[in-house]
């Protein structure tokens, strides 16, 4: 039980090589640092190769690796899949979206209301992998838990680029730099498989719950819906639903 309920609280401790390792190759869009790497002392034979590699990044960026016992490795971690091996980090900066760093002619996904962190971070992996250049959160979002996010992305949320902003904000500013704005919607909505949507596009996702404002829908060029395969009244979660409508549109516009 307190495992699970340390799932939703703020850490900035990263669990395993795949988490860890994605950190180390994001200082393009990331300025999470790492303070210290603690191993557990029992894998220091069955972890060699991976002790190597970390013991060169410290030398290289200056931060500690220490053996603990496991125990101290179980205190600290959410999951179980860390290996033994943990990342104290700093805290990321989210910048706030701004004219300047939207990037013509690319794909961005603005997506608010996901309840979970790991349902959040299962979005964030399949949308950097569909090639979305950054995603737009609100200023409440799940980048605090960063190492459950950073577990369940396979480490696809230290590397995307991320930044903050309102949603109305969000597509003001998209809008103003020539992007066409689609919002996921039933009402009044087209089919993401029927239509063409070229890029440069904003995607706005709304989580299963509250969905997107009325705003954010009367703003938005069109509002696209996800047809189904045989009748279902039910709704794919928000990170479902991201999932398959990230993918439709980087299909529409490979090249």
């Amino acid at each position: 039980m307190l495992k699970e309920e340390k799932r939703f609280a703020a850490s900035d401790i990263l669990e395993g090589m795949t988490s860890i390792s994605a950190l180390l190759n994001s200082d393009e869009v990331n300025d999470r640092k790492i303070e210290k790497i603690l191993i557990d002392r029992a894998k220091r034979k069955s972890k060699a190769a991976q002790i190597g590699f970390l013991t060169a990044k410290s030398h290289e960026r200056g931060f500690p690796v220490e053996f603990v016992d496991a125990e101290e490795i179980d205190r600290l971690s959410v999951g179980n899949t860390h290996g033994g091996i943990l990342a104290l980090c700093t805290r990321r900066t989210i910048p706030v979206l701004c004219a300047e760093n939207i990037r013509p002619d690319s794909f961005y996904v603005y997506l608010e209301g996901i309840e979970d962190p790991y349902n959040f971070g299962y979005a964030i992996r399949s949308l950097y992998a569909a090639g979305v250049s950054g995603v737009i959160l609100p200023p409440r979002n799940w980048m605090t838990a960063a190492g459950v996010v950073a577990r369940a992305s396979a480490g696809a949320s230290e590397c995307m680029p991320i930044l903050e902003a309102e949603g109305e904000d969000a597509v003001r500013l998209f809008k103003d730099a020539g992007y066409t704005v689609l919002c996921a919607g039933i009402r009044d909505s087209v089919s993401v498989f029927d239509e063409h949507f070229s890029y440069p596009v904003l995607l706005v996702v709304g989580g299963e719950k509250r969905g997107i404002s009325r705003a954010l829908l009367d703003a938005a060029n069109r509002i696209v819906r996800i047809d189904y395969g045989r009748e279902f009244s039910g709704s794919l979660s928000a990170a479902s639903a991201a999932t398959v409508m990230a993918f439709e549109i980087f299909r529409q516009n490979r090249k």
